[in-house]
């Protein structure tokens, strides 16, 4: 296989939700959107997100065990601007030693955002 690109689709009743969450705090467009499925880009032209409520017997996620890693050029300034807007952190915002700053909030189905910015490791993880 030679993937092109790669991209995630979460089955969710809350597709509304995911859809004002991520366009709101995370710069998202719409590339395409039909109410029941909708197709995410981050940043322009960044990655992209999809949210679909469930077809027929499909079960809807969970929200368990997922965490969406963002990279960003200044982690504080996101940070100060998305407690600006009333969200609330999962993780405070902290250096940590394998060589990041960062912290994460919780997306409406239960996904942990993890914003970053690299930074020098720790010896014990160079």
């Amino acid at each position: 296989m030679k993937a092109i690109e790669l991209s995630t689709c979460f089955i969710t009743k809350d597709v509304d939700a995911c859809r004002e969450f991520y366009q709101c705090h995370l710069s998202a467009q719409a590339v395409f959107d039909c109410g029941w499925y909708v197709n995410l880009r981050i940043s322009g032209h960044g990655p992209s997100i999809q949210f679909m409520q469930p077809q027929g017997e499909m079960p809807a996620f969970n929200g368990a065990g997922i965490m969406l890693n963002f990279k960003v050029d200044d982690v504080d300034s996101e940070h100060a601007r998305l407690m600006g807007e009333g969200l609330q952190t999962a993780m405070p915002l902290d250096d940590h030693p394998w060589g990041d700053r960062g912290f994460s909030v919780i997306d409406p189905i239960g996904n942990s955002v993890y914003i970053y910015s690299d930074r020098e490791p720790s010896d014990e993880f160079k």
